[in-house]
């Protein structure tokens, strides 16, 4: 028998969940743009996953950071392993609310695609730069790339999703069409015209899932990162009212922890206590409204996956504490002045010189002109769309490269 002092550990018991009646069935998918026989081994919805996975946008995301520029530390956070801490979460989430567990992991993983290097300094530049020529948003970036820009496959281009997951990642912050809102961005606004969106209309639960998954991820991961990186202390973020019962909890139990045990302890926990509450609460509202479909969902006129109201509280409370002391640090500052400053003036010379362009993307950007001109519109705007294109593809570090071989005046470094 264990004595007194015996830790009583709690055994795991497995759940089954078979798919809920709301949750996207890949059995009975709106199909791809063109037409595919389908894997006998693999969903359509595990083969679009596979395709992301595969694709060179995503393997790009490892050089691609967050708040840090990639070469300030290997520890911190880029937007690859951002996206993959994004998954794990959809995953739990949906395996929970009996959802297609495939489907939230693809529109997680392809949720940062559309990306510029530098993190939201880089879109903020190119959102800039390209205000007059129909503006920038990551999120039709992503569409892009899914659709247009990854040329993998013989019989397409891009990578021929399902609707499913297009739609995910099109929607999945809500609906893209309602009064007071702005034009729908161009690419997302082209597709939709040949494999309709809904546009007015929410996502599954999956995606919804997915784009709480990543509130999840960047919130506790940035906290993660700006302890590590001494921009504030453990201290400090005990005056926290999501945090601060865990730092005690923690010190209670594990008594005189070295401190990278103890954040990476207290970050797991509140991950965990994000997540449950999101079950929880999804739960509750689910037997409520006992929808009978996905499409029941998407017609609900409001989204389904949130926080309880106590805990988006508390969690406005730890983003505006990372806002005022990570995000708007002098430190971040720096960076963020000197990758804006990269992105702008990349943008001007290729623009001003496209010949400074590489060949392909000379020729590219000479063809998106004239089809502009074509259909009426300002030619130069086509060429501004590629070049976005070019940029945004680039890693931190090659966007670097390319700044030095343009700027600096050591030709041997012009190569």
């Amino acid at each position: 028998m264990p004595d007194s002092t015996t830790p009583i550990h709690k055994p795991f018991v497995p759940v089954f969940h078979a798919r809920a009646a709301y949750a996207c069935d890949p059995s009975v998918t709106r199909g791809r743009l063109l037409p595919e026989d389908e894997s006998p081994t693999r969903s359509p919805f595990q083969r679009d996953r596979d395709r992301i996975v595969h694709a060179g946008a995503f393997r790009k995301l490892k050089y691609k950071t967050q708040v840090f520029v990639y070469h300030e530390g290997d520890y911190f956070r880029t937007r690859l392993t951002h996206s993959l801490e994004v998954a794990q979460i959809a995953r739990s989430i949906s395996r929970q609310l009996g959802l297609d567990e495939d489907l939230a992991e693809a529109v997680a993983l392809a949720h940062d695609l559309g990306h510029t290097p530098f993190g939201h300094a880089g879109e903020d530049a190119m959102h800039e730069v390209m205000a007059p020529y129909g503006g920038f948003d990551h999120n039709d970036q992503t569409i892009r790339v899914l659709t247009e820009l990854e040329a993998r496959y013989a019989g397409f281009e891009g990578l021929n999703l399902t609707w499913e997951t297009l739609e995910g990642v099109a929607k999945h912050n809500g609906p893209l069409v309602a009064e007071g809102m702005p034009d729908v961005p161009p690419t997302i606004a082209g597709l939709n015209k040949r494999f309709d969106l809904q546009l007015d209309s929410y996502a599954s639960l999956e995606a919804q899932v997915a784009a709480l998954a990543d509130d999840i991820a960047y919130n506790n991961h940035d906290l993660d990162d700006g302890l590590r990186a001494g921009f504030f202390d453990l201290d400090d973020v005990a005056e926290l009212p999501l945090v601060g019962d865990l730092i005690a909890d923690v010190r209670e139990q594990h008594p005189g922890l070295a401190e990278p045990r103890l954040i990476h302890e207290v970050i797991r926990r509140m991950i965990n206590r994000m997540v449950e509450d999101v079950i929880g609460n999804a739960r509750t509202t689910l037997m409520a409204m006992k929808p009978a479909s996905a499409d029941e969902i998407r017609q609900a006129g409001r989204t389904i996956i949130r926080f309880s109201d106590n805990l988006k509280r508390d969690e406005k409370s730890l983003r505006d504490f990372l806002a005022t002391r990570m995000y708007r640090h002098y430190k971040v500052n720096r960076v963020t002045s000197k990758a804006r400053r990269i992105v702008q003036q990349l943008f001007e010379i290729f623009f001003n010189e496209p010949g400074t362009l590489p060949t392909e993307w000379q020729a590219a950007a000479g063809r998106s002109a004239q089809a502009y001109e074509l259909a009426g519109q300002d030619p130069d705007a086509g060429r501004a769309r590629i070049i976005c294109d070019y940029i945004a593809g680039m890693t931190d570090r090659y966007a670097m490269k390319e700044y030095q071989r343009l700027f600096d005046l050591s030709f041997e470094k012009n190569q």
